[in-house]
């Protein structure tokens, strides 16, 4: 695993900027950590990177966001109020996750792990207090090792 520590949104941003560049067609990223530890900024971030210029928004409501202006596009999940796997189904989950022509990017992969691809990439942002109200420590399995 490798950590990357950052001590205000703008490292966070820039982090996930940085992940983005590196994305290739075909990957999921799982982005889990607490509410209102930064995953939304991340994934900016991450939307910035792949050249997406619009708003990035959660997609709690909808789960899932499609950005379809950058060099790839980007599948925004937030499986969060999913009760049941199997309610995936019902957006065609597969077509996102198996397809190879974008990202997918999920928030609260933990809700839905037995769907996702064995190679997906994790990512886990989480606070330390001790180290400031700004801190976040994001560790993530080594993809784009410049990040």
């Amino acid at each position: 695993m490798k950590i990357f520590e950052s001590f205000d949104e703008a490292e966070t941003f820039a982090f996930g900027k940085k992940m983005g560049e590196q994305a290739k067609p075909g990957e999921t990223y799982c982005l889990e950590g607490d509410l209102g530890v930064g995953k939304t900024v991340f994934t900016q971030g991450f939307a910035a990177g792949l050249g997406i210029e619009g708003p990035v928004s959660s997609p709690t409501f909808t789960i899932v966001q499609e950005y379809l202006d950058g060099r790839l596009p980007l599948y925004h999940f937030d499986v969060y109020r999913i009760a049941d796997p199997d309610e995936m189904a019902d957006i065609g989950y597969e077509e996102y996750f198996f397809s190879g022509d974008g990202v997918c990017l999920v928030e609260w992969p933990g809700q839905i792990e037995e769907l996702l691809p064995e190679e997906a990439h994790w990512i886990r942002i989480e606070k330390d207090l001790d180290q400031g109200f700004d801190y976040r420590r994001i560790t993530w399995d080594g993809i784009g090792e410049e990040a």
